[in-house]
């Protein structure tokens, strides 16, 4: 069996490597950036690519988002939403009282402020992912420490000397598969996402992108401007909604956006982790059924 060369942003440890792991049939090749991860994809030279897309915490995350709007047309193909357990790391025999650096990818630093608040007088490092700064603290005599994950402290040696530091529990990382292929198939869970860029800036522009939405009961689940790099003040919109293009209302609404409004880039349609969308959609037929109803009993009473 051939197994597909899947990318992510390395090295071994980091919590996309973790994300990739859970991906059957596929062999993972580390990346040194999440744009080396796009344009492997693009070129041909990995089969698809997985990339961190949002973090519950520190939110979008840029370079993934502006590469597959500026840079790439590829497609998203599925999604794999990861905890993230935060840990400090340090060789064996290093307290944390002996601790005189702490090192770590700079989302991550973020995510354990208030922790590291409590050690003033240590000296904190940005590294490119914490599987590096996992690496760095294995290979080095000093009391150091890295923030990364269960993972990277079992794969590098370490030991867990801090568990869960993150200040806000609950925190997760959605990863996206992206490829150069076919449209995954409906589901009935599954979310699109999709990029409005306006022709012109002008009032009520956003209103009449949402409308186009609203009055099909699409239900929105994302929306995000981001700046086009064309100029200040020049933005487009990044939409994810409920919904496959295979489903002829999303369908519809994006044809209607795209002869109407603004020029659309499809992002992509995928199944997504979670039960709400089907619920949502359960939901709007129900109602739209019922309203159907109630019309062709109105019009079976006109007079002929």
């Amino acid at each position: 069996m051939t197994l597909a060369r899947v990318g992510y942003l390395g090295a071994e440890g980091s919590f996309s490597h973790e994300a990739v792991l859970t991906l059957t049939g596929s062999q993972p090749v580390a990346c040194s950036s999440i744009g080396d991860v796009l344009a492997g994809v693009a070129e041909g030279s990995l089969a698809t690519g997985l990339v961190p897309l949002e973090n519950a915490i520190e939110g979008t995350v840029s370079a993934t988002i502006d590469g597959l709007v500026f840079d790439h047309d590829l497609v998203i193909e599925r999604e794999v939403v990861l905890p993230i357990h935060l840990h400090l790391l340090a060789r064996a025999g290093v307290t944390l009282e002996r601790v005189t650096q702490v090192s770590s990818y700079v989302h991550a630093l973020a995510q354990v402020r208030g922790f590291l608040a409590g050690l003033p007088d240590v000296i904190i490092d940005e590294t490119t992912s914490t599987s590096q700064a996992a690496r760095e603290v294995a290979g080095s005599p000093e009391p150091w420490a890295a923030v990364g994950s269960a993972i990277a402290g079992s794969l590098f040696g370490l030991d867990i000397i801090a568990a869960d530091i993150a200040d806000h529990p609950g925190n997760a990382t959605r990863f996206v598969e992206v490829g150069r292929g076919d449209i995954p198939a409906p589901t009935g869970n599954d979310r699109t996402s999709i990029v409005c860029f306006q022709d012109a800036d002008r009032p009520g522009s956003l209103y009449g992108i949402l409308g186009r939405f609203a009055a099909r009961d699409i239900n929105l689940t994302k929306l995000e401007s981001r700046p086009t790099k064309l100029g200040l003040g020049d933005y487009c919109f990044v939409i994810e909604f409920d919904g496959h293009v295979g489903d002829d209302i999303v369908a519809d609404c994006l044809a209607d956006l795209q002869a109407h409004l603004v020029r659309v880039k499809f992002l992509g349609s995928y199944p997504v982790t979670g039960e709400g969308s089907v619920n949502r959609r359960e939901e709007v037929g129900e109602a739209r059924r019922a309203a159907a109803q109630w019309i062709s009993a109105l019009r079976g009473r006109i007079r002929h």
